[in-house]
C-alpha cells in the first residue's frame, strides 16, 4: 500500500487490534472474529484512504469500533480527529482505547450526526459501511467547512449523485492486499 509507519504506530495498531478482539466477546464489536482477518479488513481497509485526509480536523461519522478512526489516528498524530457514534458501548470501547493508546488527539463523540453540531467545521469527513450515498451527503454537509472533502468507502456505489452543498470529485479505487472484495473511495467536495 505504500505506507510508511514509524514502529511506535504500527505497535499502537497492534494493541488496538488486541483491544477489540478482548472487547469483541463481550460487546459485539465487529462480525469479524479472527486477529489475522481484522488486519486486512480493518486496519489495512482504514488505512487505505490515509493519502486522501485533507486539512488538519477530520470526523469519522458512523465510526463503530473506531474504523477508520483510530488507525488514521495513529498515523496521523498531526491531526485532530473526532469519531463519532450513536452507540454508546462502541464509543465507551473507543474511549478506552483513545486512553489506553495515548491518543489525546482523538475526541470520541456519542450522538447522533443529525443532533451534532460542531463548534467549528471539520476538513475532512470519513464515513466507512454508514449510509446510502445520497443519505449521506445530506447528514453530512453541516460538518464540513467550505472546501473540505467527503470521503466514503463504498463498494458498491461509484456514480456520482445529486447533491446540493456538494461537488462530486472522483472515485478512487482501493486497493487493500489480501483482500478480494471492491472497495472505492467516493470523494466529494463542499461547496
Amino acid at each position: 500500500m505504500k505506507i510508511e509507519l514509524p514502529s511506535q504506530s504500527i505497535a499502537k495498531m497492534i494493541d488496538f487490534l488486541r483491544m477489540m478482539v478482548k472487547w469483541n466477546k463481550v460487546y459485539n464489536l465487529s462480525a469479524i472474529r479472527e486477529p489475522e482477518q481484522m488486519v486486512n479488513m480493518h486496519l489495512l481497509d482504514s488505512l487505505a484512504v490515509l493519502p486522501f485526509l485533507h486539512g488538519k480536523r477530520c470526523i469519522d461519522v458512523g465510526t463503530g469500533a473506531g474504523l477508520p478512526g483510530i488507525p488514521l489516528a495513529i498515523a496521523r498524530p498531526d491531526m485532530q480527529f473526532a469519531l463519532l457514534d450513536s452507540n454508546s458501548k462502541k464509543t465507551r470501547f473507543i474511549q478506552q482505547a483513545c486512553i489506553e493508546l495515548g491518543l489525546d488527539h482523538v475526541s470520541v463523540l456519542n450522538e447522533r450526526i443529525e443532533e451534532y453540531q460542531p463548534e467549528q467545521k471539520f476538513d475532512t469527513v470519513t464515513a466507512r459501511a454508514f449510509t446510502s450515498m445520497p443519505n449521506l451527503l445530506v447528514k453530512t454537509r453541516h460538518l464540513l467547512a467550505l472546501g473540505g472533502r467527503l470521503l466514503a468507502m463504498k463498494s458498491k456505489e461509484t456514480k456520482a449523485v445529486d447533491s446540493r452543498g456538494f461537488q462530486f470529485s472522483c472515485v478512487e479505487s482501493l486497493v487493500i492486499p489480501e483482500l478480494e472484495v471492491t472497495r472505492n473511495l467516493v470523494i466529494y467536495t463542499a461547496i
